[in-house]
């Protein structure tokens, strides 16, 4: 038998605790091992709860226990979940983790100390839920070089523009259903600025690459400036507004890397991944495009994707699965201004044709856009001549004729 420990019973850590007691006999004859919680960590009192007894608020206990071979890391944030699991993995105990700031943040750190002391540290659980996206971007995708990663991370957001697609519904509308359905936080700030999706595109672009990639060194927009006008001229264009994030390697063996609002062409993939589902395009050099589509999030199919680490775990007690990373550093990413973009433009201006003229001659080229009942003096354009986003904004800010309301960049999948 393994004794395992939870650290937080949230809704991933009471599902991990279901999923394991629910499918305790399946789930032993996959591992070959009995799986038995042990402790489950956490501040709050569970009187009602079946594993009432099991509940402690020392974390020493868990530490000190040499029985106690596998925790699982559910308490989200950096402190003390960090020190926690570092100290876990010191004491030679394997750590899974569903924390995607943890591991975006430190995880060269603790993946040096599971390597240093030969135990594992998984977080499959941690970018897409219950999508598989780790396992087989480290071994099925092994034999390829990444050439591109790019996907919708975050199934807020996407449900927030599908009902903005879909039912012409606004941001602060779609968002307060978003909440209502429980599909959004009362705090959504994670969710609709961006902050989710860059944690998982570091995640997945340290892995694709070997580096540690920060999430400072991202740059990061939400969608809480798409209004309905975007959606509309996105529509004419061809395509629909997803919140993205992408990553690929440069000529010079850096990486480009954003997460921000882009139009997605219909022929794209992604461009019918809707609602609170999210699809992940890895484009490798020998296996051509593979997408991973599935729900990201929720209570079962995150606590699905903890406790097939924890049998991951149980399975390689004497042989370390090898997920390692190195350290990065701060010109392993480029500047995402130097990247060649194509870029949308809404703006104002009192002579529209005029302007739009202008702006074609200034950018090298521009096909103007149209939708419904546009607002007096509305111009929308796409930029038709690939050049460095530098360069357009650069150009745009020479336009004295245009007041630009949103900009949005064109994806290239």
């Amino acid at each position: 038998m393994v004794q395992m420990a939870v650290l937080g019973y949230g809704v991933v850590g009471s599902g991990v605790v279901e999923v394991l007691s629910t499918h305790k006999e399946s789930i032993a004859k996959r591992a070959q091992e009995e799986i038995c919680v042990k402790y489950i960590l956490d501040r709050r009192e569970f009187p009602e709860s079946p594993f009432a007894d099991r509940f402690t608020k020392s974390f020493d206990q868990i530490l000190q226990d040499s029985e106690v071979r596998v925790v699982v890391e559910v308490m989200g944030g950096l402190d003390p979940a960090f020190e926690y699991t570092a100290q876990c993995l010191k004491a030679g105990k394997s750590v899974v983790t569903s924390n995607k700031e943890l591991v975006a943040s430190k995880g060269a750190e603790l993946l040096k100390i599971a390597r240093e002391m030969n135990v594992n540290f998984l977080f499959e659980a941690s970018v897409g839920g219950g999508i598989p996206i780790i396992r087989p971007l480290s071994q099925c995708l092994a034999a390829n070089d990444v050439i591109e990663i790019a996907g919708i991370l975050n199934g807020t957001t996407n449900f927030i523009l599908t009902k903005m697609i879909r039912e012409s519904m606004s941001f602060e509308d779609a968002l307060a259903l978003a909440q209502k359905l429980g599909y959004a936080e009362r705090n959504p700030a994670a969710d609709v600025e961006g902050f989710d999706a860059c944690r998982k595109i570091c995640i997945l672009a340290s892995l694709a690459y070997g580096k540690h990639v920060y999430p400072h060194q991202v740059h990061t927009e939400g969608i809480t400036q798409i209004t309905l006008a975007d959606v509309e001229y996105a529509d004419n264009w061809g395509g629909v507004i997803k919140l993205i994030g992408q990553v690929e390697k440069t000529e010079s063996g850096r990486l480009q890397t954003i997460v921000c609002p882009m139009f997605v062409s219909r022929e794209s993939q992604l461009s019918s991944v809707d609602d609170v589902f999210n699809g992940i395009l890895v484009q490798g050099d020998a296996t051509g495009d593979v997408v991973f589509y599935g729900k990201g999030a929720g209570k079962l199919p995150t606590a699905s994707a903890v406790v097939a680490d924890v049998i991951d775990c149980v399975k390689h007690f004497k042989a370390r699965k090898y997920l390692f990373w190195e350290e990065g550093s701060e010109e392993y990413v480029e500047d995402y201004r130097e990247r060649p973009i194509l870029l949308y433009v809404r703006a104002k201006t009192q002579d529209p044709e005029k302007a739009f003229a202008k702006a074609a001659q200034v950018l090298s080229g521009a096909s103007r856009l149209s939708r419904k009942e546009p607002e007096e003096g509305e111009l929308a354009f796409v930029t038709t001549c690939l050049m460095p986003e530098k360069e357009i904004r650069e150009k745009l800010s020479s336009l004295q004729e245009l007041e630009i309301l949103g900009t949005i960049r064109i994806s290239d999948f």
